[in-house]
């Protein structure tokens, strides 16, 4: 065999290696620098995973296995995040039942690895302009309401009408997400608005009138962990030490919440004060760890996967199967230990 022959040869048992190792994520610098970057929606000024990013404990805690969290700016609502998943610029979000489901009915890339029992649930509802003359339910008949699409406003209007007994095409839903929304509301293009969360609490905080909660229309729409499908399958170890993490610091949050509010700054757009930080700091401590799946989960799923496929939302039944991943089968027993005992 010529020099010339043998040196290609070698050159092309090569090429695989060092596309494998770019593929996944390789530092420029030294070997003992993080190789993997999982991608994380920046968690802005409150909550555990807030924490964690102030007190590099994430990154700490996936340095052994060869990981770094790089944070992610996105928009509210995990809806709007579909197109960062699809395009592998997201990896990790929290969510909830719904917007996931709307996810696998677009074929997106994503499962669920962990379940939050309900807390918190007047956070979340709908709320209506104070011109509007809604004062309930039944008052959004002939109304425009805002909703993010196949994702929790959606579930939550839907599930309020047929509560009241209000056929569905009785109310106009307007598919806007969260920062579309509430521009929408503020300027009156829409006349109510089912929305959650930090947006919900600031248009509550500005006049809204709240005509239903989660709570009061008995919502399955429990919060949840996400993350890309093929980050789990290719790497289950920092997906459990990612949410090892997480329940560790959930739990510090449901003991000491008022430590998790406010975390990064104290004035400013971002912080709060006065009565919605005391009612943070009362939702922080109702906060539940996350834990795997269950079967009750599969049963509450259910109840979301019912409410949209019911209304023409989506138009395959999705079931626990296709949403949950299993991510116990890929775990040795010391991981599976970790997790537990984080729950």
């Amino acid at each position: 065999m010529s020099r010339r022959r043998a040196l290609m040869r070698i050159a092309l048992a090569i090429v695989p290696i060092a596309a494998l190792v770019a593929g996944c994520g390789s530092d420029s610098g030294g070997g003992d620098k993080p190789s993997i970057v999982l991608k994380v929606v920046d968690p802005g000024n409150e909550g555990p995973i807030a924490v964690g990013k102030r007190d590099g404990t994430f990154d700490a805690a996936l340095a052994p296995l060869g990981a770094k969290i790089e944070w992610v700016n996105t928009t509210p609502g995990f809806s709007s995040m579909l197109k960062l998943f699809n395009t592998k610029e997201l990896d990790v979000s929290g969510a909830a039942f719904s917007p996931v489901v709307g996810a696998l009915s677009k074929d997106v890339g994503v499962r669920i690895v962990a379940v939050q029992d309900p807390a918190g649930k007047d956070q979340s509802g709908i709320i209506a302009s104070p011109g509007s003359g809604i004062r309930s339910v039944a008052d959004l008949v002939g109304k425009r309401v805002a909703v993010n699409p196949a994702a929790k406003g959606e579930y939550i209007l839907l599930k309020a009408l047929a509560q009241a007994g209000i056929p569905a095409d009785k109310v106009t839903r307007v598919p806007l997400q969260q920062k579309d929304a509430a521009s929408a509301f503020a300027t009156g293009k829409v006349d109510a608005w089912a929305s959650f969360l930090i947006p919900y609490q600031e248009a509550k905080a500005n006049g809204g009138i709240e005509i239903a909660t989660e709570q009061s229309i008995g919502s399955k729409d429990n919060s949840v962990v996400v993350f890309r499908t093929e980050v789990l399958d290719k790497h289950p170890a920092i997906a459990a030490k990612y949410l090892e993490v997480l329940q560790g610091l959930t739990a510090k949050q449901h003991a000491a919440p008022a430590d998790f509010e406010n975390v990064f700054e104290t004035t400013g757009p971002r912080a709060l004060s006065g009565a919605r930080l005391s009612d943070a700091i009362r939702v922080g401590g109702e906060a539940t760890v996350p834990r795997l799946p269950s079967a009750t989960d599969a049963t509450d799923l259910a109840d979301v996967v019912n409410v949209f496929f019911d209304n023409g939302v989506i138009t395959r039944k999705i079931t626990a199967a296709d949403i949950f991943y299993d991510l116990k089968s890929k775990l040795n027993q010391d991981q599976l230990t970790a997790i537990k005992a984080g729950s």
